[in-house]
């Protein structure tokens, strides 16, 4: 009698728990995670499900088909103004980062980046590829809100910036900042990386933002033979870029990896995936052999250097999946979409882009008539180089003005035939220059001597001045330009001038190759100026002199750092392109 009423006893306890469980409120749901791809100089025209006939992405075009898909979604025509409109929601003007090098590849440091608004609201953060964004602190996307990283320098590998003899194949890659040799192919690395990150978070039971912005198939064209010898030769009489259709594919196989692990670890229905591309394609190839009937390709401000694919699902989300979207929309409007679907706090802030949550959920099918800009490059000038966007219409510069539908090639300017229009999208441009330009012109810092970056190397690629991104300019070895800085801390400092990268040894005077015969990159150095501050020295050099190093006292603030190789008759040659800057 005792062990039934115990197990009575037991039996109503349980009973009882269960009850109260079920008169609880339901459970909040898990806020929607988020995978936002974007590979870097693939064009409209470089997927199959888009018309091409010669290049395979089966794994992209199945994604087509599950997502929402845009048709009339724009970037900027490079990749850093297109980096920055996405993680600020704000046109390239006003953000600052305008071009990709020559100190206008950073994002004001006042401007809240896309990573912040995920962090804040509890979100595990990860970014998995090229960031584009900045080099120096606080630039860097470890101090904008992703909580990991594994990335590389500037442009990608192999820019002036990277680490010296690098390679897609087994590169070295930066994790939280920290260089670090990795095995196999960089795609394949940062989707790999990925996931594992994200199969980690889960046992933290919160959502995740990850963002894998592929450096590929941007220059140089280096894949496996694998991916590119199926597109080996010639069709229609042109000649078929097989290694740059072989990274695409390469991407594609990933994406495609990346499907089956959501889909294992239970994640893929409230996971909401976007892709997109950067910029228009970048290969010559490829735009002659089908572009979608769109004019020109990457750096254009005519249709074929902007307009790119945009693919989003979220299953649990109830999207029109399946359906095209034609109303124009532009990268600005990322952010602040995300904003609504995740439920995130933007603090009342304003953005340039507007949300695409109704059209996405089906609750409208049109957005308010909208113009939008597409303005980048270095000057900053009016019209260099813009183009103004008003549903099928675009004003190309100040006199170019073509309608979409009866001329998709852009081939026939109606600036004449249609001056009414003509007019109001070149007002709506001047009312809108004259409010970013304002933005443009504030200055952004680079802050040396702090405790998060101590020490750190300052890079030509994101000095203001001549154009020094990339291996040919390393070469030439004629670059000069200056930093703007503040000194975070006053102190005794120590700063090295390099003409060449750390990591190679090579001397200030050397050839590129290193050959006693080659006089590819020789310069004639003989003396090394550094201007910091008060601070004015010049000093001669060695032939065998790697760098060379001064020693001062800064004080805290702002300031502006010029350095200066000379001859030996005191003849400017060019600036250090590498600056490692010590706080004692």
């Amino acid at each position: 009698m005792k062990i039934k009423y115990s197990a009575c006893l037991v039996l109503g306890l349980v009973l009882t728990v269960l009850l109260l469980s079920s008169s609880k409120e339901p459970s909040v749901p898990l806020k929607p995670n988020v995978i936002l791809i974007m590979t870097d100089d693939q064009g409209y025209g470089d997927l199959s499900s888009h018309g091409n006939p010669i290049i395979k992405t089966p794994e992209m075009d199945k994604l087509r088909e599950e997502s929402v898909r845009f048709t009339d979604f724009h970037v900027a025509p490079m990749c850093t103004p297109t980096r920055g409109q996405l993680m600020t929601g704000l046109d390239a003007m006003r953000n600052g980062a305008t071009f990709v090098c020559r100190g206008r590849s950073m994002i004001r440091t006042d401007i809240k980046l896309m990573p912040e608004y995920f962090s804040k609201a509890g979100y595990a953060t990860g970014m998995f590829g090229k960031w584009h964004l900045g080099d120096s602190y606080p630039h860097r996307p470890r101090f904008r809100g992703f909580q990991e990283v594994l990335s590389f320098r500037a442009w990608g590998i192999t820019s002036l910036a990277d680490t010296w003899g690098n390679s897609y194949f087994d590169p070295v890659l930066m994790h939280n900042g920290v260089d670090k040799k990795y095995e196999g192919y960089c795609t394949d690395i940062y989707f790999d990386e990925a996931m594992n990150w994200i199969k980690n978070r889960k046992s933290e039971n919160k959502p995740f933002f990850v963002y894998i912005p592929t450096n590929t198939p941007h220059t140089p064209e280096w894949v496996a033979d694998a991916y590119s010898s199926p597109y080996q030769g010639n069709f229609a009489g042109k000649p078929i870029p097989s290694n740059f259709f072989g990274m695409i594919a390469n991407i594609d196989e990933n994406i495609g990896k990346l499907e089956v692990f959501l889909k294992k670890e239970n994640l893929q229905d409230n996971t909401i995936l976007i892709f997109l591309s950067d910029n228009g394609t970048q290969n010559r190839d490829a735009q002659e052999l089908f572009n979608d009937g769109m004019r020109d390709l990457k750096r254009s401000v005519y249709e074929g250097g902007h307009r790119v694919p945009l693919f989003i699902r979220w299953k649990d989300g109830k999207l029109v999946h399946g359906t095209d979207i034609n109303e124009l929309t532009q990268v600005q409007d990322l952010l602040p979409t995300l904003i609504e679907l995740c439920g995130l706090d933007s603090n009342k802030d304003k953005f340039d882009g507007t949300s695409l949550a109704s059209l996405l959920k089906g609750e409208t099918k049109k957005l308010d008539d909208r113009m939008c800009v597409s303005q980048y490059r270095v000057s900053g000038e009016k019209w260099d180089s813009a183009v103004v966007m008003w549903d099928k219409w675009r004003l190309v510069g100040e006199n170019e003005l073509y309608h979409l539908p009866s001329d998709p090639g852009q081939q026939r300017n109606v600036a004449t035939d249609f001056p009414e229009v003509a007019k109001k999208m070149s007002t709506y441009y001047d009312k809108w220059y004259d409010e970013v330009s304002v933005e443009y012109a504030r200055e952004r810092y680079i802050t040396i001597g702090s405790q998060f970056a101590n020490p750190m190397t300052l890079y030509s690629s994101d000095w203001q001045g001549d154009y020094c991104d990339n291996q040919a300019n390393l070469r030439k070895g004629t670059a000069k330009g200056y930093w703007d800085v503040i000194v975070d801390k006053e102190g005794i400092y120590e700063i090295e001038l390099r003409r060449w990268s750390e990591g190679s040894g090579k001397p200030l005077i050397d050839s590129y190759d290193g050959s006693p015969d080659s006089e590819v990159g020789v310069r004639p150095i003989a003396k090394a100026q550094l201007i910091v501050g008060d601070f004015n020295k010049t000093v001669d050099t060695r032939p065998q002199d790697t760098y060379v190093k001064f020693r001062m006292k800064l004080k805290k603030g702002k300031s502006k750092i010029t350095t200066n190789f000379l001859d030996k008759n005191g003849v400017i040659l060019n600036g250090a392109f590498y600056l490692k800057v010590i706080r004692i």
